[in-house]
Order: structure tokens, then sequence, then C-alpha cells
């Protein structure tokens, strides 16, 4: 009986050695094979003090960048959520006009945070004018957003466009319901010459990235997430460690996380339009009231009210 138990530990040693070294080496692989595509961000040389995560939850600052350098505008500002325990994720999008109190550097566009001091800089205007904690960063540029889509979408994004979309993308993207892929997927969600401006465009990227979560989860097995990582390693710059990042992995292959839970800032109604010499259109913002909203978004525990907003 003793042998069998010993023989029993020393398969499960020997199974266990056989699958860190099946996943170290696909990472590593995935990796090397699109390094040599895209030039990312040194995470060494980025600073980063973000507070230490609740158990079972994560807040990840995602920016979106004009150019893999920390010295441009952001683009996009999210805050993606990962809780494991109540099975949800959530994204609250901090629209790049609002006109916010920027640490050590006075009132500025919230996109302006990024270029001022990096995403260290842009967790501080964060956290200090909303009281809501940031564990890591995540920064794409756009020139790297369509090998992501294609390889968490493998098969598209569908969409029903509107209206053509073509000033300032680079493409014409035909009205009516269709399939579309990275460069495609990237002109949509830039896209911000009509009515609706930027709100236009915060809800695009917001459809996408539930679009692309729903597609990754659905065709992706937590055997192939080595090779996922490890080709996102080479597009995204990022600090959240490997362990982390197997974990939300496996978590979303095994687990119905449900719907992408969207949140947008400034809420409706919470703000008025302005114009600084300095710092062009803004956005004015009823801080409290968004502060509020966005702490009851991503409160670690389930709400009995649901906020609409986006």
């Amino acid at each position: 009986m003793k042998k069998a138990i010993l023989a029993i530990i020393a398969l499960l040693l020997i199974g266990a050695i056989a699958g860190v070294m099946y996943f170290k080496h696909t990472y590593s692989k995935a990796f090397e094979d699109q390094k040599e595509h895209i030039d990312p961000l040194d995470e060494n040389d980025i600073a980063f003090d973000g507070t230490k995560p609740l158990e079972g939850v994560i807040n990840v600052l995602m920016i979106g960048s004009d150019a893999r350098d920390d010295h441009e505008l952001s683009d996009t500002l999210m805050i993606g959520q990962y809780n494991s325990k109540q099975k949800t994720l959530k994204i609250a999008s901090i629209m790049r006009d609002t006109y916010i109190n920027v640490p050590e550097y006075g009132y500025y566009k919230m996109n302006a945070a990024y270029a001022l001091g990096g995403p260290d800089l842009v967790r501080k205007t964060v956290e200090e004018n909303f009281d809501v904690p940031i564990n890591y960063y995540a920064i794409v540029d756009f020139k790297a957003f369509p090998q992501v889509v294609d390889l968490l979408a493998p098969n598209g994004i569908d969409v029903d466009i509107p209206y053509e979309m073509s000033h300032g993308i680079g493409m014409v993207l035909e009205p009516g319901k269709q399939t579309l892929h990275g460069n495609e997927v990237l002109g949509y969600v830039r896209f911000r010459h009509d009515a609706m401006s930027d709100f236009g465009r915060v809800a695009r990227q917001q459809e996408v990235i539930s679009k692309i979560k729903d597609q990754a989860v659905s065709v992706n097995t937590v055997a192939s997430l080595p090779k996922i990582l490890g080709t996102l390693d080479a597009y995204v710059a990022t600090n959240v460690d490997m362990k982390t990042m197997l974990g939300m992995g496996t978590g979303l292959a095994l687990n119905n996380f449900g719907d992408v839970e969207t949140l947008r800032i400034p809420l409706d109604d919470t703000y008025t339009d302005g114009y600084y010499e300095a710092a062009g259109q803004v956005l004015e913002i009823d801080l409290e009231a968004n502060k509020k909203a966005l702490q009851d978004f991503l409160s670690p525990t389930p709400k009995t009210t649901k906020n609409s907003e986006k």
C-alpha cells in the first residue's frame, strides 16, 4: 500500500514537472515567434506602485496609446476588473477629455497624465480623484491591436455598423451587419467623426472587448493558454505576473463569467462641455457623482441596484 501511494505521488510530481516544462516551452516559443514584429516597452523601465490586490479581485489599468512611448498621450483609458469570487468581468472607461486634477501638475485632460508621467501617474490620478485602487497596468499600442484581436478572436467580431465609417481611420467600413478582423476592428473602435464623437467610440470599444472575451473563451482551452500568453507578451507591456495571468486565463476558460459589465465616466447628466486655452475642449465633471458611481461599480461585493450608464 505504501509503495502504491509513493508511486502515485511520484507520477503526480512527474506530471506537474512535465506540465511546467510544457508551459514554459510553449510560452517561450510563442513569444520568440512574435517579438520581432513589435518593439514592446520594456517593463523593467516602467515604475508602477500599484496596491496589492484583494484576494480574488484584480483591477488593471488598461491603456491604449498611439505610440509605444510613455511620452505619448493615451488614446484609450479603461479599468478592467477580474473577480474570481463573483465570477464577473467589468470594464470602466474614463473618457480622455475628462478635465481632472493630475497630481503635482494641476488640471489637465485625463489623457495627458500618461504623457506627463507614464502609467504610474495615470494610476495616481485615478486613485486620488476617484479613490479606486489600481493593482496592475497593461499597455497596448494601436499598431499591435490588430494582432491581439486576431489572436483572441480568430473568427472575427460580428458588428452592426449604422453608417459608413471612413474619416480618420484609413479605411471604409460599410454600413450593415458584418464580421470584422484585426485592422478593421481597429478602425471601428477608433472612429469618432460622427454626432456621438468620443462617446460613440467608447461604446464601440466596450462592445468589442466584450465580444473578444466571448470568442476567446469559446474557441480556446486551458491547453492553449501558454501560446496565447506568450504571444500577448510580445504585444502588450504589463506588470501582471505570469502566475496571475495564468490564474485569470484558467478561471475564464473553466468558469462562466457571463457578459462583461461596463460603465462610462462621466455618466450622463454629470458633465458640461468646457474650453481652456491650454487644453482645448474638455469635459468638466461632477467629480463626487462620478467617484461614487465608479466606486459602486468596482466594489468587490455585488450591489442590489444595477447602474445602466454606458
